[in-house]
């Protein structure tokens, strides 16, 4: 039997109310003026970034992933956005601090905004959802597994912040559209 889709698309709409709507305000603007963006997440997280990328490049900005083969280095008036859910994850971390040394922004998505990571960052957007590092404590536990209402929080709150800057940035559908790869 199927478990009910229909609470777990309310918990993710209940996690989104929980997101202070002025730091998505603050991201977008981020977002708009920086020249490039370098994004990155580990596991699920980084699938949800790399979505994010590929709606960034449809909006005509310059984004890429970490470590794909045609990143461009960071530095003054670029941008990196990472997300870590449990708040420390080292290789995020690391990153971070490479991005502040080389003069580039950083925003941070995360679950956890009191993790020492997010003071690194110029801006934390605190997503209040479940992820692996809380998911077997007894109270407030998610229906679905382990981190999933976190990563799926992260791709609804994601395709907001697109269509958010596609109003900041006056970008069409059919502009976005047209970028869209055709090698499929």
């Amino acid at each position: 039997m199927m478990p009910d889709h229909k609470a777990a698309l309310a918990e993710i709409a209940n996690v989104l109310d929980g997101v202070d709507k002025e730091s998505i305000n603050r991201a977008c603007r981020m977002i708009a003026d920086s020249r490039a963006l370098l994004l990155y997440g580990c596991g699920r997280e980084g699938l949800q970034m790399r979505g994010l990328a590929m709606r960034l490049y449809h909006l005509g900005v310059n984004a890429s992933m970490v470590a794909d083969m045609a990143a461009p280095p960071l530095g003054k008036g670029d941008l990196f956005i990472a997300s870590a859910g449990p708040g420390e994850l080292s290789t995020v971390t690391a990153l971070m601090n490479v991005a502040k040394r080389d003069g580039a922004s950083v925003l941070f998505f995360t679950a956890t905004p009191d993790a020492g990571p997010a003071a690194i960052a110029d801006l934390a957007v605190s997503i209040p959802a479940q992820t692996m590092a809380d998911d077997l404590e007894s109270t407030g536990r998610s229906i679905l597994p382990m981190g999933s209402i976190y990563e799926g929080s992260l791709f609804v709150l994601f395709e907001m912040i697109i269509l958010q800057l596609q109003a900041l940035l006056n970008a069409s559908a059919a502009e976005m559209r047209a970028r869209h790869t055709n090698m499929e």
